[in-house]
């Protein structure tokens, strides 16, 4: 019986992706940024977010629309504006509140639960790092006489398990940080490091595009 997935090509693939998960990027950032901002839940929704537009970009490539993206590269770059335009209005809106000293107490997570979730979706879906991953980091290990289906499914399960366990440490790392600065002057710093963590994510999404 054929495996799905050639055992020492999908192990070298997961070499690369623990690397590639590690690797402080955006959705690090991200990830730290909302665990500081807004306590572990929306950290971990957040990541939910990330790894749902993961999950897009690997159905999209399954389905042929990832080779739409390189026909038509102008339509990512445009996502890719987009999600760091995003990304520097958070960013901005967190400096503000920072340097005006109106960050106020820390927002409570059900209130941030939801839009942490788009946040997340967002920054993921316009990574130039899931261009890098399918035109570049996944075609030399796909076999053409097997199935592609069952080897993008496992290929997908090894990114997003990897991409959560590396943005979890990163998110509970700022999340440990937030709970430990109740005071408003810690606050105001605080939301000023949180701005410029988002505005840095967005610098990254435009320099790797």
């Amino acid at each position: 019986m054929q495996l799905p997935v050639d055992p020492t090509k999908f192990w070298a693939f997961f070499s690369v992706m623990m690397v590639m998960a590690a690797t402080p990027g955006p959705a690090n950032l991200f990830a730290v940024a909302t665990g500081m901002e807004r306590g572990k839940r929306a950290a971990l929704v957040g990541i939910l977010g990330m790894s749902i537009a993961t999950l897009v970009w690997f159905t999209a490539a399954a389905a042929g629309l990832g080779a739409l993206i390189l026909a038509f590269p102008k339509l990512f770059h445009l996502l890719t504006f987009v999600g760091a335009a995003y990304l520097v209005w958070l960013g901005g809106k967190s400096l503000w509140s920072g340097l005006k000293g109106t960050s106020g107490p820390i927002k409570s997570v059900a209130a941030a639960g939801r839009s942490a979730l788009r946040d997340g979706f967002v920054v993921q879906i316009s990574n130039p790092k899931a261009l890098v991953l399918f035109s570049a980091v996944i075609p030399p290990f796909l076999e053409v006489h097997r199935p592609i289906a069952p080897q993008m499914f496992l290929f997908a399960a090894a990114t997003i398990g990897m991409d959560m366990i590396t943005m979890t440490s990163y998110g509970l790392g700022g999340a440990a940080i937030a709970q430990r600065m109740t005071e408003p002057r810690f606050q105001r710093v605080f939301a000023i490091v949180v701005g410029l963590l988002l505005i840095s994510a967005a610098g990254l999404i435009l320099s790797r595009h």
